[in-house]
């Protein structure tokens, strides 16, 4: 995945930055809303986002409120729930913040306590499914590799607008072991497998 050289630069020194942070937040043990406080700053100088007009604070949806909504192109690029710092990211957490998701037609979904992001896809179906298409830690993670740059991203305001993050979901559905297997068992490919194998042992 290409990512622009200006955006990598922010991605490695905006992360240096914010470990120490969240580390020291951690260590006080900060409350959800000074945890929401960091999760704006992130979202500023990590991934890009305009506080002042991309970032919605309490967003209202059906008399509930979320408590981020991330915007572009006046429409809903991902909503986020925030928990304290100190706090583990539990299913009851992603439950509400589905049922945000689900109630507005939002597709994707990030739970967070700041120094880890949960970034989940919602699926419209009946019954309504979710997946996990990837996490980030920001205080062990390690902008120097590649492939945590890469997952930065896909949240980035530059990433959203080239829908990289709907791309990796994608790749990631196609190569599956449930995908994978499908495709294994279809009857052109058995038939091809067993071609090879009586010609490789034509006793078989």
């Amino acid at each position: 995945m290409a990512i622009p050289k200006r955006v990598e630069q922010r991605i490695r020194e905006a992360t240096n930055r914010f470990r120490s942070i969240l580390q020291a937040a951690k260590a006080r043990d900060v409350n959800e809303a000074d945890t929401v406080t960091i999760v704006k700053g992130i979202l500023a100088d990590v991934f890009g986002w305009d506080p002042f007009f991309d970032v919605t604070s309490e967003y209202q949806i059906r008399g509930t409120y979320v408590d981020l909504a991330v915007q572009t192109d006046e429409r809903i690029a991902f909503l986020i729930e925030v928990k304290a710092i100190g706090s583990d990211l539990r299913d009851n957490h992603l439950r509400q913040a589905i049922n945000y998701a689900s109630n507005h037609g939002v597709e994707w979904v990030v739970l967070t306590n700041a120094a880890v992001w949960q970034v989940y896809r919602v699926n419209f179906g009946k019954p309504i499914t979710h997946d996990l298409v990837f996490d980030l830690d920001f205080i062990t993670g390690d902008p120097k590799d590649s492939s945590f740059r890469e997952k930065v991203f896909l949240l980035t305001k530059e990433g959203m607008t080239k829908s990289a993050i709907a791309q990796f979901h994608e790749e990631q559905l196609a190569m599956s072991r449930f995908n994978v297997a499908a495709v294994i068992r279809h009857e052109a490919v058995l038939s091809v497998i067993r071609r090879e194998l009586r010609r490789a042992y034509p006793k078989l």
